[in-house]
Parts: C-alpha cells; sequence; structure tokens
C-alpha cells in the first residue's frame, strides 16, 4: 500500500482528498503546513508528496526545495497543487522542484492517473 503525504493547510481539501484516497487503497498522512510538510516527509517516509502551494509557515515552494535538499528525500515525487492556475504557476512549481503540478479543484480521476504514475516509475527499478 502505498503513502501519500498531503500538505494542504484548509480543512475541507484536507479531508475530502484524504477520505476520497483512502477509499482508493492509500495510507495517507497529514500535514497543515510547509514546516510540518517538510518534517514529515523525513519521518513518515511516504511514496508521493501532494503540496499544496500557498501554505502558512513555510510556504508549498519553501517546502518543496528543502525536502528536495534532503538526501533521503531527493527522489520522492511532489505534485504541487494550486488554486493559482496564472500563467507561470506551473514553471515555478518545477524550478522549485515539483515533479508534476495539478489544479484546484481537484478532478481526482486525472490526480490519481498523476499519482500512479509516479508509484509505476517507482516500482521498476
Amino acid at each position: 500500500m502505498a503513502k501519500i503525504l498531503i500538505v494542504e493547510d484548509n480543512e475541507d481539501n484536507r479531508d475530502m482528498l484524504s477520505r476520497r484516497l483512502v477509499r482508493k487503497g492509500f495510507e495517507v498522512v497529514l500535514a497543515v503546513d510547509g514546516g510540518q510538510g517538510v518534517a514529515m516527509a523525513q519521518s513518515e517516509k511516504p511514496d508521493l508528496i501532494l503540496m499544496d502551494m500557498s501554505l502558512p509557515v513555510l510556504d508549498g515552494w519553501a517546502a518543496t526545495q528543502q525536502i528536495k535538499a534532503l538526501p533521503a528525500c531527493a527522489g520522492l515525487p511532489i505534485i504541487a497543487l494550486t488554486a493559482h492556475a496564472m500563467s507561470g504557476d506551473r514553471e515555478r512549481a518545477m524550478q522549485a522542484g515539483c515533479d508534476d503540478f495539478d489544479t484546484k479543484p481537484i478532478e481526482l480521476p486525472r490526480l490519481l492517473g498523476k499519482i500512479q504514475a509516479f508509484l509505476d516509475k517507482k516500482a521498476v527499478p
């Protein structure tokens, strides 16, 4: 069972997404701000991170950079989740170290496809 870390400060978004992912068979751990996300990336050793970009304490861009700078987490796939679908936001997320980008509101089938693609890549030695 793959473990997914959701870093999301909005309780409704966190609850909705975690319930849907658990129903699909994933183990889910939750962080409510970027600082907690960085700590949990190390302690929980997730298979993938869903990272909100607009977070308190440490925003998603900075949290992603810190996670990717950790040797144990450098290869950890991170999908940016943001309501900011402005021109340049995808590029900014990718420059911060995110491996993919998805917009809110979440379209679950599309997001599940991205998650599965990363998990499939990780499973191949």
